[in-house]
């Protein structure tokens, strides 16, 4: 306290200026010198000559006049970087500032600590950042700050309670950023809406990154639309977040892509697993915004035909349920590869998306061909009835029903007891049919 002379300025702020000239919005250059320009103003006019416009020269002086040191915020850092991707004279310029506020020998007088806050990690060039002198603590490696990241699971079930709220239906919709072993984080913004407009809904804020979302997803690096629609039924997929660069152009495989919709706030990150997820229901329902278009149509019209399908399972209707897979499956060849051995699981979980609402998902990928289970788990305050689905390649509905019983839930619905469909679903691969059987059981 009193020791030293802050600079706080939010970089957005800049971004969003008028030419009083034109009354047009200022470019991402000018707005690097613009920035520099107004903090030389405001510290120390004195000590400054009016034609010094580098920020770093400037604080220099002020130093070895004055003897201040200074702490440096800039919130918003990553503004150039995500509202003019394409702009790299503008980015450079940028950089240079910032490792001359930062990181050159010359700052090491002048500056205390200096602090960036932002979406996007510090840009990198080829392995190297470009201000590899910060720690950085983002969605991907947020400790030892991750309770500080949003609302805590603690803080949401006092608020819930304050203001007579299910908070079940909160976490289903707003949970899912698990941080660490025991910490979920929910997104402030949702949950207060939530809670004044007394209604659970999609809040989330259309920005920029929304149609970067839209953006990025139509991106089909190494099948990165069967990621998308394996995730959108509760599926997890593996990344490798380490080779992104920390801008929003530079993609050369779908861990780019998806490690920039993880700082984005679109998917969540299992560090230990090192795996992707969709990480509640708010953020699906922008994932199903999102593909309206873009050559998803069929997985748009099996998501809109899912609660039928859901229905005639939870009615027994074999046919229907046979018929709609198919369905599915024939209509998704574009997109999903049709006999892989993961195929069928992707199916089913596009095929059974509604049914998100008011299950849980857990899933085993196949350990060996031909098979994959797929338990749907009723949420809380949910009457229906557990669902174990099995998959098999060129066998029966029966075997694969044969199958769940000699695994003996495998240990899935271990927590669970209560009624259970055994659903058993089969593909030929020479006549492309499928079948299905389905059965009750009962845990106890």
């Amino acid at each position: 306290m009193n020791k030293y002379d802050i600079i706080e300025v939010d970089l957005n702020v800049f971004r969003h200026r008028l030419d009083p000239q034109t009354e047009q919005p200022i470019s991402a250059s000018e707005t690097v010198v613009l920035f520099q320009k107004e903090v030389i103003r405001e510290t120390y006019p004195d000590c400054i000559e009016n034609a010094e416009i580098n920020l770093p020269n400037a604080l220099t002086k002020v130093h070895e006049i004055t003897g201040s040191t200074f702490i440096v915020i800039i919130d918003e850092w990553d503004t150039i970087f995500r509202e003019d991707p394409d702009d790299e004279e503008a980015q450079k310029l940028y950089l240079k500032l910032l490792r001359g506020l930062f990181k050159d020998a010359t700052s090491k007088e002048f500056l205390a600590p200096g602090y960036l806050t932002g979406i996007l990690p510090v840009k990198k060039y080829g392995t190297q950042s470009a201000l590899n002198n910060f720690d950085e603590f983002t969605m991907i490696n947020p400790e030892p700050l991750e309770e500080y990241v949003g609302f805590t699971e603690k803080e949401v079930q006092g608020l819930c309670q304050e203001y007579h709220t299910d908070y079940d239906k909160i976490r289903q919709w707003y949970d899912g950023y698990q941080l660490s072993d025991h910490l979920h984080i929910y997104n402030p913004k949702s949950v207060v809406d939530a809670l004044r407009r007394h209604r659970i809904d999609n809040y989330w804020t259309r920005t920029e990154t929304y149609e970067s979302l839209k953006k990025y997803i139509s991106m089909n690096f190494d099948g990165l639309k069967d990621d998308v629609i394996e995730m959108l039924g509760g599926g997890r997929c593996r990344v490798n977040p380490d080779k992104f660069q920390n801008d929003m152009v530079t993609f050369k495989s779908k861990d780019d892509v998806f490690a920039l919709l993880i700082h984005l706030g679109y998917l969540a990150f299992d560090h230990d697993r090192r795996e992707v997820y969709i990480p509640n229901e708010e953020v699906r329902s922008e994932f199903v915004n999102a593909i309206e278009g873009n050559e998803w149509n069929t997985v748009v019209n099996a998501i809109a035909a899912s609660e039928k399908l859901l229905r005639a399972t939870l009615k027994k209707e074999e046919e229907k349920v046979a018929d709609a897979v198919s369905k599915v499956h024939m209509e998704n060849i574009s997109v999903i590869r049709y006999n892989d051995e993961n195929s069928l699981s992707c199916v089913i979980t596009l095929a059974y998306y509604s049914a998100m609402k008011d299950y849980v998902l857990v899933r085993e990928l196949p350990t060996g061909e031909g098979f994959a289970d797929i338990a749907f788990l009723p949420r809380q305050n949910t009457d229906s009835p557990a669902l174990l689905v099995e998959l098999k390649y060129d066998h029966t509905a029966e075997s694969a029903i044969d199958q769940i019983k000699a695994r003996k839930y495998a240990g899935k619905l271990a927590d669970y007891s209560g009624t259970v469909l055994l659903v058993g679903i089969s593909y030929d691969r020479k006549t492309k049919q499928h079948q299905c059987k389905i059965e009750n059981a009962v845990l106890t």
